[in-house]
């Protein structure tokens, strides 16, 4: 019976900028997304797995530099018993000659170029069918040649492609989309999926593998891979291995006025010693005091450099001003008029919405600067 074990990966989209991000934290990513491809061959060792199917976006660009191809290249070389196999996608497709010229030109002997839909062997009974991307908007469904591809009797056919089989996002090319159910029509006995960056189960046949190093707080958690052992007449056996550095987190604190926001706080955030390496996207709704409020405030400006990133949006979080809070402010005079006036244009509900948020995020500030000259 023919059985093969493969590591599957996708969308490393090396030389990826980060520039929505701190400039402190961006090489630090940047280096990550590179070392992930020793992380990788590492673990295809430990798990006998001699192929390394890359289902496309290896690079994040069609014009990634120098340095970064051929450091690539240079690491999946140092990996020499594994055999890469990399597959153009959307961000990296064929229609960047220079890159691919370069890559094919310059790969050593166990990187190979998918820029065909043509059989190419793994070992003497498995067939990898890839379906690579030739410009970044196909306008069609480029698993279809996978139905007619012919392979060797009794060999395992193994489907390489990239793109979605929904829409996950809204300007994406719905021309293009996978059908679900590709590999009973392909007669596949595995398809290895890249362009969604976390792991997904399509079918007992078909996996998105997700990107081994994360680089968006749309998947939380730290990248993978899935090791895949493939036997003929029998659904494949998946495996899914831990290969990211970084945690990337997108906790919800739901506070109210009788909790204690900062043991909220604390509950929501994760507990690593390792916090340089966990990257926070913290989202606050509820209500609380102006004196919670500054103390959750104080706490998160506390906490913030023990972290890769910790990023807040406090924008649905309401204030809840007591004359206690406001006597804190002032107990007569101008500053209390103010504070008055934009505590009854915060809680105005004939006002409109945005209005009484602006109010309110007012009062705040107004109440955070004088606590801060007390």
């Amino acid at each position: 019976m023919a059985t093969l074990r493969i590591l599957h990966t996708s969308d490393l989209h090396l030389g990826k900028r980060f520039g929505a991000l701190p400039e402190d934290i961006r090489h630090r990513l940047r280096d990550a997304r590179h070392d992930v491809l020793a992380t990788l061959a590492a673990l295809a060792r430990q798990e006998a797995a001699a192929h390394i199917l890359l289902a496309g976006d290896t690079f994040d660009t069609e014009t990634p530099s120098d340095a970064v191809r051929v450091q690539a290249l240079a690491a999946m070389a140092d990996a020499a018993q594994m055999q890469w196999w990399l597959l153009p996608g959307n961000h990296d497709s064929l229609r960047a000659e220079p890159l691919w010229d370069a890559l094919r030109r310059d790969a050593p002997a166990n990187v190979h170029i998918l820029d065909a839909a043509a059989p190419h062997a793994l070992g003497p009974s498995a067939v990898l069918l890839p379906a690579p991307w030739p410009h970044p908007a196909p306008g069609r469904d480029l698993t279809a040649p996978l139905d007619t591809l012919p392979t060797p009797e009794g060999a395992l056919r193994i489907g390489l492609a990239h793109g979605a089989t929904a829409s996950f996002h809204d300007d994406a090319d719905r021309s293009a989309l996978i059908p679900p159910h590709r590999a009973t029509l392909a007669g596949l006995d595995y398809l290895a999926l890249g362009d969604w960056h976390g792991t997904m189960e399509i079918g007992p046949r078909t996996q998105y593998s997700g990107t081994p190093e994360r680089d968006s707080f749309r998947h939380n958690g730290p990248g993978s891979c899935l090791c895949v052992e493939i036997a003929s007449g029998a659904p494949p056996s998946v495996r899914q291995l831990a290969t990211g550095r970084f945690d990337w987190q997108s906790p919800a604190l739901s506070l109210s006025p009788e909790l204690d926001s900062l043991a909220e706080l604390s509950r929501s955030l994760p507990t690593e010693s390792n916090r340089r390496d966990v990257l926070i996207r913290l989202t606050a709704t509820g209500t609380v005091s102006l004196a919670e409020r500054g103390r959750l405030e104080a706490e998160l400006e506390r906490l913030r450099p023990a972290f890769g990133v910790l990023s807040t949006d406090l924008s649905a979080l309401t204030t809840l001003a007591t004359a206690g809070d406001l006597d804190a402010i002032a107990r007569a005079g101008a500053l209390r008029v103010a504070a008055d006036d934009l505590r009854a244009a915060a809680e105005d509900t004939a006002a409109p919405a945005d209005d009484r948020r602006i109010a309110a995020r007012a009062l705040d500030r107004m109440w955070t600067l004088l606590q801060d000259r007390a």
